[in-house]
């Protein structure tokens, strides 16, 4: 009997790494839960070509955008875990738990990270009509009129939106949050001095600060930004410590072999690794980034608390 329950485990044991060793052998669906367009799209499209080319095997990308992204990750939640359903996880996937309580899905629970494939920065940009050179005038002047200065963001829990309360917090000033209807609209508000501020993304307001259309005081990441490497960051300007990051990953349902997550993180790994995706990433405003999985899952914790912490203390709402 202990011959034969051996023979069993063994057999397990072989089939299993005959698996992963096949893996894959059919295409990967890529679950985006945003619609087509923006960086999401962008960097998916970048990084699937060159998985498609290591892999052997095609990597589609499926967008099922709703709900502000929770009916593409409740997709991804409820797929098989075998390895052939992704989702791109982004800076989101970690504020949504946050600012709506009932959810179809526990991102803790019924996910298994992979690995960063990118980070997107933000810039502090002020209307060149606001009489501030630096981060440290801007808190001042904003200080000295609370409430009064107005900022643009893409809605509740976007990128542009945390950004501008992680500053108010860690700064204590108060100012007034005007939502629109995209990045562009509120650029292009900016542009016309109905703002004071916003947080934008890089690639589209560079060639208006080099313009002197606009004023960058600052990047929200740690580090320098590739794109504006004579900007300093928000930490350095006077705020330590802040940074507020797009970040862009990979995630799979829970219950994935251990085996097969690690073929994953290999590939995708090598991909942010490779010139061409290093390249194709920085025209596009956006900066490489790889992860272990254990690090991803530290890195998700750790915006989770951070960002809790953010609209508790800002008052921001959620349902």
């Amino acid at each position: 009997m202990r011959f034969l329950i051996y023979l069993t485990g063994l057999l397990a044991a072989c089939l299993h790494a005959v698996s992963a060793q096949a893996f894959p052998d059919k295409p990967i669906r890529f679950i985006l839960p945003y619609p087509p367009g923006g960086a999401t799209d962008i960097i998916a499209r970048i990084f699937t070509t060159k998985l498609a080319e290591a892999w052997g095997q095609q990597v589609i990308i499926d967008h099922r955008g709703g709900g502000a992204s929770i009916v593409g990750t409740e997709l991804a939640a409820k797929a098989a875990p075998d390895g052939y359903t992704m989702l791109m996880g982004t800076f989101g996937f970690a504020i949504t738990p946050i600012l709506h309580k009932k959810l179809p899905y526990d991102i803790v629970r019924d996910f298994t990270p992979v690995g960063l494939m990118a980070n997107g920065l933000l810039v502090l940009v002020v209307h060149p009509g606001l009489p501030v050179q630096s981060v440290k005038d801007l808190i001042a002047y904003a200080k000295s009129r609370p409430g009064q200065l107005n900022y643009g963001s893409t809605g509740g829990g976007s990128g542009s939106n945390m950004a501008a309360l992680l500053f108010q917090s860690m700064t204590v000033v108060r100012m007034t949050g005007v939502p629109y209807n995209g990045a562009g609209p509120s650029l292009v508000a900016l542009l016309g001095g109905e703002l004071n501020l916003i947080f934008s993304n890089i690639l589209p307001t560079t060639p208006h600060v080099k313009a002197g259309k606009l004023r960058a005081l600052g990047v929200s990441s740690i580090k320098r930004s590739i794109a504006l490497p004579d900007i300093p960051t928000i930490a350095e300007a006077g705020v330590a410590g802040f940074e507020t990051l797009n970040w862009y990953s990979v995630l799979v349902p829970r219950g994935t072999p251990q085996s097969i997550v690690s073929q994953l993180n290999g590939g995708i790994v090598r991909a942010a690794q490779s010139p061409e995706v290093r390249e194709q990433l920085v025209a596009q405003g956006l900066e490489p980034a790889s992860s272990s999985p254990q690090d991803l899952a530290r890195y998700i914790a750790a915006e989770v608390a951070k960002w809790s912490r953010v609209v508790r203390e800002t008052g921001a709402l959620h349902d």
